[in-house]
């Protein structure tokens, strides 16, 4: 079961404080109420900005029984090489979001995703660490 709220699992703090840093300035000079793929692409240009490796809207294949499948996840971003995030631009993060970045977790053998919701006043991303 992942782990969502406990600190003393949390890996990768050093990327992470670097990824939740560049959301929260995108946050603040663009604020709540645009769709996600605007804060995707300022996100990304924050990114440039600080040098934090990354690759965006990556596929992330999955299989079944060695085979691979023809439906395949699309990652918001996969950060230094391990770390998914998922962005979101809704009224409230629900289980169909935490459960879609698991699978994207789950599909990808990474460890640790980022849930990032920028429909907030307050900007309050969610670690998931499987």
């Amino acid at each position: 079961m992942p782990n969502l709220l406990d600190d003393s699992k949390f890996i990768y703090n050093d990327e992470t404080y670097k990824i939740i840093g560049a959301a929260m300035t995108v946050h603040k000079e663009l604020g709540a109420g645009f769709l996600e793929e605007v804060y995707q692409e300022a996100l990304e240009i924050e990114f440039r900005v600080r040098n934090i490796p990354h690759r965006r809207e990556v596929i992330l294949p999955i299989s079944y029984k060695g085979e691979l499948l023809q439906k395949q996840y699309k990652a918001d971003f996969i950060c230094f090489d391990k770390i998914i995030v998922e962005l979101k631009a809704v009224t409230e993060i629900n289980n169909l979001h935490k459960s879609q970045i698991i699978n994207y977790l789950k599909a990808s053998r990474y460890k640790l995703g980022l849930l990032i919701n920028f429909n907030t006043t307050s900007l309050s991303p969610i670690r998931i660490v499987l």
